[in-house]
């Protein structure tokens, strides 16, 4: 029986505008498009990729991300 999993995926623009996404849970697993879909097509096939490697399925360890506000 197949199960549904689900990972996040931290997405930031590089310099040249490309949408960078990495998966924290998963070690090495990042990729990058040029738009949000193919962003997202990418890093679908870089997590099975990824996942076909791993011997078992990781923990999250992901907390996730604050905005921190500092006055200069």
């Amino acid at each position: 029986m197949k199960r549904t999993h689900e990972f996040t995926v931290v997405i930031e623009k590089d310099e040249d505008d490309y949408f960078v996404g990495s998966v924290p849970s998963l070690k090495g697993c990042h990729t990058q498009g040029k738009t949000m879909d193919e962003l997202l097509a990418n890093i679908r096939e870089a997590i099975q990729l990824c996942l076909e490697a791993e011997d078992e399925m990781p923990s999250e360890h992901f907390v996730g991300i604050q905005q921190v506000q500092i006055t200069l």
